[in-house]
């Protein structure tokens, strides 16, 4: 049943085909069961079971709150959450419990959805895959499936895994490895589409000002939107429409022009014209994601749409002015961690300036504090015009390609996600988190700059037997739109379900769930 889909397993609920209590109760054994994979942080058992007897309770009476009543579902643990820790996997943050929910987890648990637990992230989401946290790296779950394993017979699993992805790898994980139905992340650069990429689900970052920020601790004010990832593109929808609408908590939040979540049951792909930009054949793109690239084009084409290469010039600016403007409004929003409000603080009280020293050096790993200090090299007085501002005519210009190809008729781009397929940890760490970033968030961070919607769909197995996924691009406040065309997309492709190796302990359980899950699914 894990591995239904959000319509599916809300349909078997409301027909009393299946329980909230035991769908709970499954996807927390599960959480415990696949614990190697590092994906949480922390699990809330009883605060789940509590609120999906709730659920139940709904459910028998013919009352549910509406399409996620009784749904499990996970949130990367950089979103506040009432009474449950919240650390952004700190040390700087380890105990710190907010008196609040963010509005995004508010809502979802205002629809009856299921917290079964926070996810693990980059520290501070400053990272591309999930593996600077303080709790330790996530590990891919596809590092654990038949397709990995055979090609890889001579290694020992626990040596030979490959990273989820980041920042938000702890819920591409959960997602992936079915303990949540859905989860949310955030998107600064590609946070939630990288690493949805790597672990075979769908990840969307919304527009800009679409869902609400408010209880999101932020890293870059001007680009964070908090993702969602899920197993659908269908889904991915159902979630949207919850998620997105206005809210006074924060000004940059407006009101949807879309209708609510339901995909136009008219929708031809002989309408669209799908765009493919040259820049974005870059240095280190994989034959592999090539061809992916190609052959899903190639699928647009033969059914009808319009595909043309289209020109995103300043592409080539675009990962360097990034790194400038995250840097510059890291180094602000990380000022308010000084040891006196919450949080870490040292134990050294000599002066309020060894205070803070001490506290910071303490709290924050070697990554925070060296975008911290490059912010605060590129904000000084004499390198303010040369950088922030250079960085931000750039961005600019980065927008203004988007708006022209949108204008010329183009109604969604299609790209890469990511170079290639997942890395091997052990490969993946031998570079710094800084140059690592600028190579995984290539074909992502424009999109945030620009504000505009995006979305990662799972396209197919490397011969590898890992996931790759391909991006789709839509114009501001399309969401709706670009999802439509994801599904057409997603239809077409038939990503395989996620199938563990026997060392995942899978046993005779899983394979009566699956015996079930056609029963429920029929």
């Amino acid at each position: 049943m894990l591995s239904l889909s959000i319509r599916e397993v809300s349909a078997a609920l409301r027909e009393g085909k299946l329980s909230a209590t035991e769908l709970c109760r499954r996807c927390l054994n599960r959480i415990k069961k696949t614990g190697y994979l590092n994906a949480y942080i922390t699990v809330t058992e009883d605060l789940a079971m509590k609120q999906a007897e709730e659920a139940e309770r709904r459910l028998l009476s013919g009352k549910p709150l509406g399409p996620l009543d009784g749904i499990p579902f996970s949130v990367k643990d950089n979103f506040c959450t009432e009474s449950v820790e919240t650390t952004c996997a700190s040390h700087m943050l380890k105990g710190y419990i907010p008196p609040f929910s963010a509005t995004v987890v508010q809502k979802l648990l205002d629809q009856g959805a299921v917290l079964v637990g926070k996810t693990n992230l980059d520290e501070f989401a400053m990272g591309s895959g999930s593996t600077d946290s303080v709790f330790g790296p996530v590990r891919n779950p596809w590092s654990y499936t038949v397709p990995y394993r055979e090609q890889n017979r001579e290694q020992e699993p626990d040596s030979d895994w490959v990273i989820s992805g980041g920042s938000s790898g702890g819920s591409a994980a959960a997602v992936a490895s079915l303990s949540s139905f859905l989860a949310l992340g955030s998107d600064t650069g590609g946070s939630t589409r990288n690493p949805g990429s790597l672990c075979g689900v769908v990840a969307l970052k919304p527009t800009y000002g679409l869902l609400s920020r408010h209880g999101l601790i932020p890293l870059v004010n001007s680009m964070d939107v908090p993702g969602i990832m899920t197993r659908s593109v269908h889904d991915a929808a159902t979630v949207l429409g919850i998620l997105q609408g206005r809210d006074e908590k924060d000004s940059t939040t407006v009101q949807s022009r879309d209708s609510p979540a339901n995909f136009p049951g008219d929708f031809d792909v002989r309408d669209i014209c799908v765009g493919v930009p040259k820049e974005y054949h870059a240095p280190g793109l994989s034959a592999e994601t090539l061809a992916q690239w190609g052959r899903v084009a190639g699928l647009f084409e033969r059914a009808g749409a319009r595909v043309k290469e289209v020109s995103l010039p300043h592409t080539q600016h675009s990962i360097v002015c990034y790194h400038v403007l995250c840097c510059c409004e890291v180094a602000s929003n990380m000022a308010r961690f000084d040891g006196l409000q919450y949080g870490h603080r040292s134990g050294v009280d000599s002066s309020t300036e060894a205070l803070y020293a001490t506290t910071r050096h303490e709290g924050f790993n070697n990554v925070v504090r060296r975008r911290i200090l490059s912010g605060n090299y590129f904000l000084l007085k004499q390198n303010y015009d040369r950088y922030f501002v250079k960085a931000q005519q750039m961005r600019r210009l980065i927008a203004e390609d988007f708006r022209h190809v949108f204008q010329s008729g183009v109604d969604v781009l299609l790209t890469p996600t990511t170079l290639s397929d997942a890395a091997r940890y052990s490969d993946f760490i031998q570079e710094d988190n800084r140059t690592r970033s600028a190579q995984e968030d290539i074909f992502t961070q424009p999109v945030n700059m620009a504000g505009l919607p995006a979305v990662t769909v799972p396209t197919a197995l490397s011969s590898r037997g890992l996931p790759i996924g391909l991006q789709l691009i839509g114009q501001s406040f399309q969401d709706m739109k670009l999802l439509t065309v994801a599904n057409w997309m997603e239809q077409q492709l038939d990503f395989p379900i996620i199938r563990f190796h026997d060392y995942a302990a899978e046993g005779k359980g899983d394979r009566q769930d699956q015996e079930r899950e056609c029963k429920l699914g029929s």
